[in-house]
């Protein structure tokens, strides 16, 4: 099961964090804190899995960002391995040629992609396209949404303008 996903630049900002266990605030400070310094610190020529506590922690670096996985110890690393990069991949789509800028003012959507294959600390879908897919329906929705606000706007600015007529016409109408 995973226990937590975080994203974090090199400097240690964490630009995004999901936890599937219950902490304090102040526990997943230090729990942030601690597993930055122990992914940016360590030697390339090691491998990508690491203990740490109880579990372990899965990262791999793209770019300046560290995404990271603590799962349980008996969990296969490798598959959560592969798991950060389907994340990596299809934020690469969806952003086309994803930045750190990206996650920071989309992290709405960034949150929305996670929770498409990450349930509850299991993963739930393995496949890019079936993700993606359900993505562009989402966009689709939110496209028809923010229109559907627009013309309800620009109804609403309407109907203002027309209930000031009118209480201009009951007004006349009640002084004659």
């Amino acid at each position: 099961m995973i226990r937590f996903i975080l994203l974090q630049n090199r400097q240690g900002k964490t630009r995004l964090a999901k936890y599937y266990v219950p902490l304090e605030e102040s526990e997943k400070h230090k729990v942030e804190y601690e597993v930055h310094r122990l992914v940016v610190n360590r030697d390339a020529k090691f491998t990508n899995f690491v203990e740490f506590r109880t579990h372990k922690v899965i990262y791999r670096r793209y770019a300046g960002l560290f995404f990271s996985v603590c799962v349980d110890i008996t969990d296969n690393e490798l598959a959560y391995l592969e798991c950060i990069h389907l994340f990596v991949e299809i934020l690469d789509h969806f952003f086309s040629n994803v930045c750190e800028l990206d996650l920071v003012f989309n992290f709405h959507k960034v949150y929305l992609i996670l929770d498409e294959f990450i349930l509850a600390g299991e993963l739930q879908e393995t496949s890019k396209r079936a993700i993606i897919e359900r993505m562009s329906e989402l966009e689709k929705l939110e496209d028809l949404l923010l229109r559907c606000f627009a013309e309800f706007k620009t109804t609403m600015v309407m109907l203002r303008f027309v209930k000031g007529y009118v209480e201009i016409i009951i007004l006349n109408l009640f002084y004659l």
